[in-house]
């Protein structure tokens, strides 16, 4: 098995969408705005203010400045709490973690809501790292950019790592830091095995299909 696995949060370890697309309603109601589009869990993914943008339609900075700072304040303090676990997640990572499993969380949420999040699932004490776009200044520009500092930070070998992830932009994070991408295909991204991932349908199949990778004459090259 791999000595390191990261992560993406939304879409893979966790279902954010009720939470948050909760607060999105309440603040578009707050603003008196109407969606531009639908409020589901496709909408789960991307940064705050490029999301709000889409589901708002709002072109002005300073407008859309209000309305994500918005959002933090309502989601930071009731939404979080909407979160829920996929199945398996939390008996999965407490199972890698024991098998002494470096486990790290790379994400595009915000690292306030995340670490509450965490902790709220009883989820934290499996990390060796939690690292987000927004805990570095400025803003790390890509999950990517996250993904390569954090390499370097805990002495990351490629060769034995991978990043697990429901995106397409997850599967760009692994492959520009040379990372085998697993696809949660539960998620709600839309990469896949066209994206140069593996597939997996269930979090509780992760163990199974880390330790097929070792057999694969190409993992470790």
């Amino acid at each position: 098995m791999p000595c390191d696995i990261l992560f993406d949060l939304d879409g893979t370890l966790i279902d954010s969408s009720p939470g948050i697309l909760a607060s999105f309603a309440r603040v578009l109601a707050a603003h008196g705005l109407q969606a531009a589009v639908p409020l589901d869990a496709t909408l789960i993914g991307p940064p705050l203010a490029v999301t709000l943008k889409r589901i708002s339609g709002i072109e002005d900075e300073a407008a859309l400045a209000r309305l994500v700072e918005a959002f933090k304040q309502d989601y930071d303090t009731t939404g979080y709490r909407g979160t829920l676990t996929f199945d398996g997640v939390a008996e999965g990572l407490a199972q890698l973690a024991g098998a002494g499993v470096r486990l790290f969380i790379i994400t595009n949420k915000r690292l306030v809501p995340t670490l509450k999040i965490l902790d709220t699932l009883g989820l934290a004490r499996h990390f060796a790292g939690v690292h987000t776009r927004d805990e570095t200044v400025p803003m790390a520009p890509s999950k990517a950019a996250v993904t390569q500092r954090v390499i370097g930070r805990y002495g990351i070998d490629p060769a034995r790592a991978c990043f697990v992830g429901d995106s397409d932009e997850d599967a760009a994070a692994a492959r520009e830091n040379h990372l085998r991408f697993i696809h949660a295909a539960y998620g709600y991204g839309a990469a896949g095995l066209e994206a140069g991932g593996l597939r997996l349908d269930r979090f509780e199949d992760l163990s199974g299909l880390i330790e097929g990778l070792e057999d694969s004459l190409d993992y470790f090259s």
